[in-house]
């Protein structure tokens, strides 16, 4: 198993670039990292895109609404990532807008609480609120065809906005979309060894990014921190993207085979030589390979809007 070649090219400069986020506050590591943000000079067009606020358990949550053209368009609730820590809605404009154009469905990105300030549950729960209303009609698009997404911090927000809706009524859901997500706060897996130093993100960091989220470490192992942990059954069809040089890689494929026994039909995307974040490097043959390869999947699990 080999890096990619274009991210082989650009490890080192990658890896000695990532900020020291652990040894920062929350609040200092949100502004480094949100001042290297490169907004791109062209972003991808889409028909519409909107700006709005809505109400949530903590106040009003801010969303950003990605409206591609075409009637009866699935919705898809998504949560970014960044350690429950850092990012945003600017940080995954980009990615937001390419999976919005190849699926296509009305993609609604959830600017939820970051911790430190909001640690564990208030970022799910602001998720799950933002779903809720897409299934009450909020933000038009075909409510039958409603998906929970995200990426790393975002995955699990998006696994346990699943486990929510399941354990609460609703609202019912048709698919999750989980790239290269952050499952288990378990260090010392095989891909933790193998990839946790030198590799971007390093080890040291995605520690942090747990006791930030969640301090208390017998709350990890809650199903609504740690899905892993949970009974997955009678969840929604899951299509799940891994990257092979990720310390999170054994967790995804732990949490891709539960789902598996639990009877959840999963549809697995492994790019051996990616690693974490890859998708949100645009200028990576693999990052574009990848957001197409997810648009194809998630119009073969969510069907058309007539069945």
């Amino acid at each position: 198993m080999k890096l990619d070649p274009q991210i082989a090219g650009m490890i080192a400069e990658l890896d000695s670039g990532f900020p020291p986020v652990h040894t920062m506050t929350g609040a200092q590591a949100r502004a480094i990292i949100r001042s290297r943000l490169v907004v791109p000079d062209e972003p991808e067009p889409i028909a519409e895109i909107l700006d709005e606020l809505v109400p949530g358990p903590g106040g009003d949550i801010p969303v950003r609404i990605y409206r591609p053209a075409g009637d009866e368009l699935p919705v898809l609730i998504y949560a970014h990532g960044g350690g429950f820590v850092f990012c945003d809605l600017d940080s995954h404009d980009g990615l937001c807008r390419s999976i919005a154009n190849s699926t296509p469905a009305v993609v609604v990105s959830v600017g939820y609480r970051l911790a430190p300030e909001h640690p564990w549950p208030a970022a799910a729960e602001d998720v799950y609120t933002v779903a809720d209303l897409a299934a009450n009609g909020m933000f038009g698009g075909d409510r039958g065809r409603l998906v929970v997404g995200g990426d790393s911090a975002g995955g699990n927000l998006a696994a346990v906005t699943a486990l929510m809706s399941r354990d609460r009524g609703g609202p019912e859901l048709a698919a999750q979309l989980l790239i290269y997500p952050v499952i288990a706060a378990d260090f010392t897996t095989e891909s933790y060894r193998l990839f946790g130093h030198g590799y971007y993100n390093p080890k040291p960091a995605m520690q942090w990014y747990w006791d930030q989220y969640v301090p208390s470490p017998a709350d990890r192992t809650h199903p609504y921190a740690g899905p892993l942990h949970a009974d997955l059954r009678g969840l929604p069809p899951v299509v799940m993207v891994v990257a092979g040089h990720d310390p999170f890689r054994d967790e995804a494929l732990a949490y891709a085979s539960a789902l598996r026994s639990a009877a959840v039909p999963v549809t697995l995307l492994q790019f051996d030589g990616g690693i974490h974040g890859f998708m949100s490097m645009p200028t990576l043959d693999i990052a574009r390979d990848a957001r197409r390869r997810v648009g194809v999947l998630l119009r073969s699990v969510l069907g058309s809007a007539d069945g």
